[in-house]
């Protein structure tokens, strides 16, 4: 049976781009699928904005991100990487980190060389360890896993900190020592993505942020030039984060409203409706499994006769 770390592989072998929309519960990921996406990432910062209610600087450890990721990958069919961090400390922790994340069903994870604690790659006052440390990371990572198809993802953060020319040597002293994908983040242009694509000679992923909005930081790049570049992947971290958080502040004025008024609203255009929700979580599914599985009496006591 092929794995989900050698679906992905599949996928980002073919000559196209591959879009990953960036989830980081139960209803995002199985949107993402629906939709038709045919892979998906976690973003750090959104599981620990939303798990933890806080910024993303490293608070969030091994143990949270990886139940929570493994509870997202089990809810969906495609493969799902994950965001982790610095590896939780030093090549060692690496080590057992990427084992962790393979068991939870992951088919790859982000490694990224920030000083630790790390914080959000597009927030100031980043750090990043000696090339020598990242790569010993990189190399645990690799001699970790039990799959040779689980990607270890190098990302570099040296962009904001040591320029281009820093992130280059970066990017090919990890690719030596065995990254399956460059990730540099907080890319400022597009000539800095070539000049990454050129350097890797692997594949590149990119992170588009919000994907349908622009932010300060690395520019909305329209995807077919993307392609042009080489680039394999594009990851919207943020894209469905703020989605809902927008969704969910306009339902929540729209009921405040109900509350001044007194007057009860019917809003299709603002919330789905319970047959959405059912369909999404699968409950048709569940409801066939149980009439599968339980007896005749458990049946009547649920459904009636």
């Amino acid at each position: 049976m092929i794995t989900r770390a050698q679906k992905l592989r599949q996928i980002l072998g073919r000559d196209e781009l591959v879009i990953a929309p960036g989830v980081y519960d139960g209803y995002s990921a199985r949107l993402v699928e629906a939709a038709g996406f045919e892979t998906a990432a976690t973003s750090g910062a959104a599981v620990s904005n939303s798990v933890l209610g806080i910024d993303d600087i490293g608070v969030m450890g091994l143990n949270e991100n990886v139940l929570h990721c493994q509870r997202i990958a089990a809810a969906i069919n495609i493969p799902l990487t994950a965001d982790a961090d610095t590896g939780y400390g030093n090549p060692v922790n690496v080590h057992y980190t990427v084992q962790q994340f393979e068991q939870a069903g992951l088919a790859g994870v982000n490694i990224e060389d920030q000083v630790h604690p790390k914080r959000c790659g597009h927030m100031p006052g980043k750090e990043v360890v000696p090339i020598v440390e990242m790569v010993k990371k990189i190399e645990a990572a690799c001699l970790a896993r039990w799959d040779d198809a689980f990607m270890i993802i190098a990302r570099t953060d040296a962009l904001a900190i040591e320029g281009i020319e820093g992130a280059v040597e970066r990017v090919r002293a990890y690719v030596q020592a065995g990254a399956d994908m460059i990730f540099p983040d907080g890319a400022r242009s597009e000539d800095d993505i070539k000049r990454i694509v050129d350097a890797a000679g692997i594949p590149v992923t990119i992170n588009m942020g919000f994907g349908i909005r622009s932010r300060p930081t690395t520019p909305l790049i329209p995807l077919p030039a993307l392609a042009q570049m080489g680039v394999r992947r594009v990851s919207l971290p943020r894209m469905l984060p703020a989605a809902a958080i927008m969704g969910m502040s306009r339902a929540l004025d729209c009921m405040k409203d109900v509350i001044r008024t007194g007057v009860p609203t019917d809003r299709p255009d603002l919330a789905v409706g319970i047959e959405e929700i059912m369909q999404l979580m699968g409950y048709d599914e569940m409801r066939a499994l149980e009439r599968k599985l339980l007896t005749t009496e458990s049946l009547e006591v649920k459904y009636g006769n």
